[in-house]
């Protein structure tokens, strides 16, 4: 046991799979939301009216594991120099993994993803290479210039959640992770004192984003019949949703004043942040009175939280194993 999880563990970190629960709850909501709904499997991909609902789920799963475990290897080899000097607690820093492994966890990620989205269709796949360029782009730029950083971030959230329905008409709940994952990129860096840092030019350039993507979210839905808000879709919906919001301020707060501000507190945040996606897809799912696909959900939300814990547990064990006092 021991040695596997010597050698699990470093493959785990390098791909944090721990946090990849947020990318599925995105893709899973997508698929259970038009599944679900009469009005939306109108403007369906033909895959989403026909494939039995676990092939779909399935390939949902593979779509954004691999293409969340692209984005974190992806970085790890950007920052191969970098992890070297100055973040020995990194895989490749410690020298737990060649580069050439960590190369090969970007492309097979990418592949597993790509694989995934095929059965979606072609719309998918484009999709997702179109997401897997963006999250270059990310890692090459946005990381050293915050302003397009935080706005690339919520695009790319955007982008991987309508990847299985792109005519998807209610896009309020699209709106709502997209403007999650961008303030909380911002707020992360923010308080993990990541240089450069968040200037108020940088500010000023993500809230315009932020507004632009809005604009752009609200002309779709409009294009497509939706509206800001579908007929179809209860008004009271938006209750749970935004008490989930309030939930995680507060959380949030409450890290900050406990640990300080700096890189345990942000990474703490960003942890919870990816499992409050998850529950924001339960909440909004709850609020229309769509309970078996409540239960899919919150179901994907304690796996995600058990496995947050178990594998954190194991990479304790694994880095410090147990001994005898003497």
């Amino acid at each position: 046991m021991p040695r596997v999880l010597d050698r699990l563990a470093p493959v785990l970190r390098l791909t944090r799979v721990t946090t990849a629960f947020a990318a599925v709850a995105n893709v899973w909501f997508v698929i259970l939301w038009t599944r679900g709904y009469a009005y939306e499997m109108l403007a369906a991909p033909a895959p989403l009216q026909d494939k039995p609902l676990w092939a779909l789920l399935g390939a949902g799963a593979a779509n954004a594991v691999g293409l969340f475990a692209y984005g974190a290897a992806l970085n790890d080899v950007m920052d191969l120099h970098r992890d070297r000097a100055m973040r020995l607690d990194r895989p490749i820093g410690e020298g737990q993994l060649a580069p050439e492994a960590v190369v090969l966890a970007v492309a097979g990620s990418l592949i597993v993803s790509v694989l995934g989205a095929t059965v979606f269709g072609t719309t998918c796949v484009v999709l997702t290479l179109l997401v897997a360029l963006a999250i270059l782009v990310f890692n090459v730029l946005g990381k050293f210039v915050p302003a397009i950083g935080m706005v690339l971030l919520g695009l790319i959230y955007t982008g991987h959640m309508l990847a299985p329905n792109v005519e998807l008409r209610f896009l309020v709940p699209v709106w709502l992770v997209m403007t999650h994952a961008l303030v909380l990129g911002g707020l992360t860096h923010r308080l993990s004192r990541k240089s450069p840092r968040i200037s108020r030019r940088a500010v000023v350039f993500a809230a315009a984003g932020w507004v632009g993507v809005t604009a752009g979210l609200i002309w779709l839905g409009v294009q497509r019949g939706g509206g800001v808000w579908p007929a179809w879709v209860e008004p009271t919906a938006w209750i749970w949703p935004m008490i989930l919001v309030g939930v995680f301020a507060a959380l949030a707060v409450r890290r900050v004043s406990q640990l300080g501000a700096g890189p345990r507190a942000a990474e703490k945040i960003w942890r919870y942040g990816a499992l409050w996606i998850a529950l924001y897809a339960c909440a909004w799912l709850f609020g229309v009175g769509e309970m078996k696909a409540t239960m899919v959900m919150g179901a994907l939300a304690a796996l995600g939280f058990i496995g947050m814990t178990v594998l954190r547990e194991l990479y304790a064990l694994a880095e410090h194993p147990v001994g005898y006092r003497r």
